[in-house]
């Protein structure tokens, strides 16, 4: 049987682990250049080949998925010139992987539906690491029948799938998902800031939370900045986890939800762009939440 042709729109740190995968696993490929040059080099250096413009890539292929940072990438990625919707064929499919909000994901499924094209929202779950291993987790939103046509795609680079529901549900759920996550990081990294100014050991509180019901995956990755100034664990900017926080206020507004929690957890993560933190990996909060209390976290 024939493998369906892939192309790949934005080859960044998960986007290379997804490209990789797919390749080796023997499906043709096309990725569109990246503003990184090496993702890309290497993806062709195992044997994808490369387009100039989205709209290469989607003429290229039966599938096409985007992995960009969020809606108005995936916008410009679609609408823009030489774009996905000009090299579109009728029966394509086209899979968003990007943390996008619902509203935005409703407009592009339905510019795709009327070219005549399909389109699957699903958004990823884990970090670059897993990318690369072929073990990421995926929240997918659309029909059914689609969705199982590219299953074994998808495969190829996640272990967990998720049906979360019709179109724009993937995005939704993964934005319910990351506020979760991003507002246990404040929490542990403001945790994690008074128990060094009341002098707490760092080991004694790690083994502590590690034994109870505090145990969360975020304050496993968190708890390395004190222990060993290693933010390693959580490869995600602080700027995109704002990103995504806007996105799921936003959302929850417009339900409308009142979001006491979610609004103190955005504007912690805005405080830590307004402080230089942007590029920074989100276990920095632990160092901004110190920074602000004159707090000194590590033993000169």
């Amino acid at each position: 049987m024939t493998k369906q042709r892939v192309g790949l729109v934005g080859a960044g740190l998960m986007g290379h682990g997804i490209g990789k995968n797919i390749v080796i696993k023997g499906y043709p490929l096309t990725v569109v250049a990246h503003r990184n040059r090496a993702p890309v080099d290497d993806l062709v250096s195992k044997g994808a080949k490369e387009a100039k413009t989205g709209r290469e890539v989607t003429e290229a292929s039966d599938v096409v998925i985007l992995c960009v940072t969020g809606s108005p990438q995936v916008e410009e990625a679609v609408y823009g010139r030489d774009g996905v919707l000009e090299g579109m064929k009728a029966g394509a499919v086209i899979i968003d992987c990007s943390t996008a909000e619902p509203g935005s994901t409703m407009k592009v499924s339905a510019a795709i539906a009327a070219k005549g094209g399909r389109f699957v929202d699903a958004p990823l779950v884990r970090t670059p690491k897993e990318a690369e291993e072929g073990r990421l987790g995926v929240m997918t939103g659309g029909d059914p029948e689609v969705i199982k046509e590219i299953e074994p795609i998808l495969h190829c680079f996640a272990d967990s799938i998720i049906h979360a529901g019709g179109t724009g549900a993937g995005h939704t759920l993964k934005l319910v998902n990351n506020f979760i996550a991003l507002g246990t990081a404040a929490a542990v990294a403001e945790g994690i800031a008074t128990a060094a100014r009341a002098g707490i050991d760092m080991t004694a509180l790690r083994d502590i939370v590690m034994a109870g019901g505090a145990k969360s995956v975020m304050f496993e990755r968190l708890i390395q900045v004190p222990l060993a100034d290693d933010d390693s664990a959580a490869k995600f900017a602080i700027g995109n986890a704002a990103k995504d926080l806007r996105y799921y206020t936003n959302m929850a507004e417009n339900l409308p939800m009142s979001g006491f929690v979610a609004e103190a957890v955005h504007q912690t993560f805005v405080l830590a762009l307004n402080r230089g933190y942007r590029d920074k990996f989100i276990p920095r909060l632990v160092d901004l939440i110190c920074e602000i209390n004159n707090v000194k976290l590590r033993k000169p």
